[in-house]
C-alpha cells in the first residue's frame, strides 16, 4: 500500500484535510477506475480535475502532493495515497458496501489489478496512436526538465524509480513516435489477457465469479479503451464484449468513461485516416 510519508509531501496543507478528496482527469484510465468504485460505494468526495493535456500534473503544487505526478491521488483525512489499485483496495477496506473484492480472494484479486497494472504502457501506446493525434513529442523537453526536477523525488521515504520510467517513455515517443513494432508488442499482450478473461467468462457472469467485483471494474476500463482505439473485441474474445457491453450500458460506469463532443470528433477523424492509410489498430497489429 502506497501511503505517502510526510516527507515524500512538499504541499503540506494537505495533510489537515478531512474527508475524501481525489485529484484525477476525466480520461485517466485509473482516474475512471477509482470514480467507478466511488460511485458503486456511494461515497460523497471532492474533486480536484487535473488536466492532464496541460500539464497541470507536473506542476509544483501538484508535483508536492503526487511526486510521481500520475493521477489519481486520493486524499483521506490527511492521508496521501497515489497508486490507483491501492487507492481501490483502500476504498474497498474503508467502505466495505458493497463488497468488490471477495473475501478470502485477496490474493487473487490482488494478482488481477497487478497483471492489469502491468498492462498501463501498453495501454498509453495504443490509446497515443489510435485516438485523436498527439504529435510526435507531447511534453516538451522544458516541461520534462520540471518534471524531472520537481516534488520531492522520494516515495515511501526512498528515491523513487517511477518518476524516471515515466520520463524514458515521454523522451522515446518524441525520439521515435509510436511505432509499428511497440504496437504489435502492446496489442499481442492484450490478445493474450483478453483471452484469459474470455476464458473466465465463459463459464460466469463476471470475472471472480457471480458477483460484479473490483476485477470487472479495472478490466473494463481496459476494454473500453481498446474498443475506442478499433481493437475487435467482439470477433476476437465473443465472452469478453458479452460481459462489456452491458457493464457499459450501465450509467454508473458509461458516465466515467465519457467523452467530450470535441475529442469524439478527432478521434473519428484519426481513425478516418488511418482506414485510408491502411493503418488501423486491426492492420498494424495483425488482428
Amino acid at each position: 500500500m502506497v501511503q505517502l510519508l510526510e516527507n515524500d509531501i512538499r504541499t503540506r496543507d494537505v495533510l489537515d484535510w478531512k474527508g475524501v478528496h481525489l485529484f484525477h482527469f476525466q480520461g485517466s484510465s485509473c482516474s475512471q477506475k477509482t470514480r467507478i468504485v466511488l460511485n458503486l460505494k456511494r461515497v460523497e468526495w471532492t474533486s480536484y480535475h487535473i488536466e492532464l493535456p496541460k500539464s497541470e500534473n507536473l506542476n509544483e503544487r501538484y508535483l508536492g502532493i503526487n511526486p510521481r505526478g500520475l493521477v489519481p491521488t486520493l486524499v483521506i483525512d490527511g492521508e496521501v495515497h497515489i497508486e490507483s489499485n491501492d487507492i481501490v483496495s483502500l476504498l474497498d477496506a474503508r467502505f466495505p458496501e458493497p463488497r468488490l473484492i471477495p473475501e478470502g480472494r485477496e490474493a487473487e484479486m490482488a494478482d488481477l489489478l497487478r497483471h492489469e497494472d502491468d498492462l498501463h504502457l501498453d495501454l498509453r501506446t495504443i490509446s497515443f496512436r489510435f485516438t485523436q493525434p498527439r504529435g510526435r513529442a507531447p511534453k516538451s523537453e522544458e516541461v520534462l526538465a520540471d518534471y524531472r526536477a520537481g516534488g520531492s523525488g522520494t516515495v515511501l521515504g526512498k528515491p523513487d524509480p517511477n518518476k524516471a520510467v515515466e520520463i524514458d517513455f515521454w523522451q522515446r515517443i518524441a525520439r521515435d513516435g509510436i511505432t509499428d513494432e511497440a504496437v504489435r508488442v502492446s496489442a499481442g499482450r492484450f490478445r493474450e489477457s483478453f483471452d484469459d478473461l474470455d476464458r473466465r467468462l465463459g463459464s460466469a457472469p463476471y470475472i471472480m465469479g457471480e458477483r460484479l467485483s473490483m476485477a470487472d471494474i479495472a478490466w473494463f476500463i481496459y476494454v473500453n479503451r481498446l474498443v475506442r482505439c478499433g481493437y475487435p473485441v467482439e470477433r476476437l474474445h465473443p465472452n469478453l464484449f458479452a460481459w462489456f457491453a452491458p457493464l457499459r450500458a450501465r450509467p454508473d460506469f458509461a458516465r466515467e468513461v465519457e467523452v467530450s463532443p470535441e475529442i469524439q470528433r478527432a478521434v473519428e477523424e484519426n481513425h478516418r485516416r488511418q482506414r485510408e492509410a491502411g493503418q488501423t489498430l486491426v492492420d498494424v497489429a495483425g488482428l
